[in-house]
């Protein structure tokens, strides 16, 4: 999730970009402040949840919960709707504002297909929240190339016509495995991860081994044609290879280990 705070009328709504589904999530509470304009914007909503479910409406027990930050800085379970939700919720809110909100929301939501439509503005989004987030520019550089090379490696695979999900992430748990000794489940349990993006809690070194071993899978995908899933297999091993020797030579030259259990939080500073 992408937390993000999101102005309407110069009032601040909380908002949360979930990636997987392509789709935001609005604090409620922080919607009916600015449709009500009610200075104890939880006790309407309280109000409002008590009433829908007296009606008969499982509207409010459908919703879900995200830890968003509220002005004292710290982070509570917060009510959230998507847009299709909260659509509907708008409608038992009488409120002046109700069509230039729905409005906005329809913006805001174009405005984030737009940018996974077009690669530059996806590219200019990323950097500012990476920046946000207090990422360095050296490493802010090397993860805007590798969500280039994924992006090269994984429209080679769709145009054999691999399927996303389940064959994207058997073939990425083989090149990880193979050059790193660890799958995606277990690098991220490694550095301590949950849920976080594990390519958002490498260093640089594994950033760049990884990168070796898409672009290498890709590459040699280019050139054999594979037909088969098995084929895939290999070839994704074969990308892996390379990488690891890399791996291997650094490591040998140096006397540091590639893989980290360092992540985004011990190592550049984000706070949770």
């Amino acid at each position: 999730m992408q937390n993000k705070i999101q102005l309407f009328e110069e009032k601040r709504v909380r908002t949360a970009w979930n990636e997987d589904e392509e789709e935001w999530y609005f604090s409620v509470v922080d919607v009916v402040e600015v449709l009500t304009d009610s200075p104890r914007p939880r006790k309407y909503w309280n109000a409002l949840k008590t009433k829908l479910k007296a009606e008969g409406s499982e509207l409010s027990q459908n919703l879900g919960q995200l830890r968003l930050q509220s002005e004292d800085g710290k982070k509570y379970l917060t009510d959230v709707a998507s847009t299709e939700q909260l659509f509907r919720l708008i409608q038992s809110i009488p409120s002046p504002k109700a069509e230039p909100f729905k409005q906005w929301m329809a913006q805001v939501a174009k405005e984030r297909l737009d940018q996974l439509q077009d690669p530059e503005l996806s590219i200019e989004q990323a950097m500012t929240d990476y920046k946000r987030l207090g990422y360095s520019d050296n490493w802010i550089n090397q993860r805007l190339k590798s969500i280039e090379i994924r992006k090269d490696l994984t429209d080679e695979w769709k145009r054999h016509g691999l399927q996303e999900g389940v064959q994207f992430a058997s073939l990425t748990d083989i090149i990880y495995k193979t050059w790193s000794g660890k799958t995606s489940k277990e690098y991220k349990q490694f550095k301590g991860l949950k849920k976080e993006n594990l390519r958002d809690n490498m260093t640089n070194k594994e950033l760049v081994i990884n990168m070796l071993a898409e672009l290498s899978t890709k590459e040699i995908s280019a050139v054999s044609n594979p037909e088969t899933m098995a084929e895939h297999e290999n070839i994704a091993r074969r990308g892996g290879n390379i990488a690891r020797d890399a791996r291997l030579k650094l490591e040998a030259e140096t006397g540091k280990k590639v893989v980290s259990a360092l992540n985004a939080k011990n190592v550049l500073g984000i706070e949770e």
